[in-house]
């Protein structure tokens, strides 16, 4: 055990053991480790989970080609890995924000010029004091050597909450949400966010630096949400 995690103890919030290793407390080892990668069948473009191995480009996607080359996350939003996001996201645990980057570097990412965290209003950055997704995107820029990018994209309006909203009022709501700071003419962007819902929010930014100039966006994230008929 930690000489931190004898000093000062916690219970993990999935098993309710005690945490055993600081570097992501107050998770035990059992739980965190237990996280899973996801690797069943998904739409090659938006990353969406499908009932079948067979199954390929979804609807949505085949309809409406998303300004996104495709979306790479690491889990689905569930257990340990979706209270870690919430303890970082809502509980201001920012510690969890390296282990969690960790996940996502163990992703085949692609080769990149800049990481883009997907911003926060100013009302909501100084409300929550710090962006999830630029702490995140700090220690994937540490440990793959590609430059973090926070002067890119701005959030203008502050958007409704999204729980409970369809894809389609998603969308609506995060119209014209987002703008480009400067151009990106020609640079391939790693745009990083936490959790991927409907795909909304993700897809307006990237249309934003696509149209601004950008060669190819790849999304990447911690967790994809499962769609209600899984």
């Amino acid at each position: 055990m930690d000489i931190l995690n004898l000093l000062f103890p916690s219970t993990c919030p999935v098993c309710g053991n005690e945490s055993d290793r600081h570097r992501y407390n107050p998770f035990c080892e059992n739980c965190w480790n237990g996280i899973e990668r996801y690797d069943g069948p998904a739409c090659p473009t938006c990353g969406m989970p499908a009932v079948s191995a067979h199954a390929r480009h979804c609807e949505s996607c085949l309809k409406a080609p998303p300004p996104y080359s495709r979306i790479i996350y690491y889990g689905i939003y569930d257990g340990a890995l979706r209270k870690a996001i919430h303890l970082l996201k809502f509980n201001g645990l920012k510690r969890l924000a390296l282990p969690v980057a960790m996940l996502i570097s163990e992703l085949a990412l692609p080769e990149a010029d800049g990481i883009v965290p997907v911003p926060l209003h100013h009302g909501r950055l100084r409300e929550r004091e710090f962006n999830q997704t630029a702490l995140i995107g700090r220690h994937i820029s540490r440990a793959s050597g590609i430059p973090l990018l926070l002067d890119v994209l701005k959030k203008e309006k502050e958007t409704p909450a999204q729980i409970n909203v369809t894809g389609k009022e998603r969308l609506k709501n995060v119209k014209n949400a987002f703008s480009a700071i400067k151009a990106v003419n020609g640079l391939r962007l790693l745009l990083v966010d936490d959790v991927i819902t409907t795909g909304a929010t993700v897809h307006e930014c990237a249309r934003v630096l696509v149209n601004e100039g950008a060669k190819a966006v790849t999304v990447v994230a911690l967790a994809r949400s499962l769609p209600k008929y899984l």
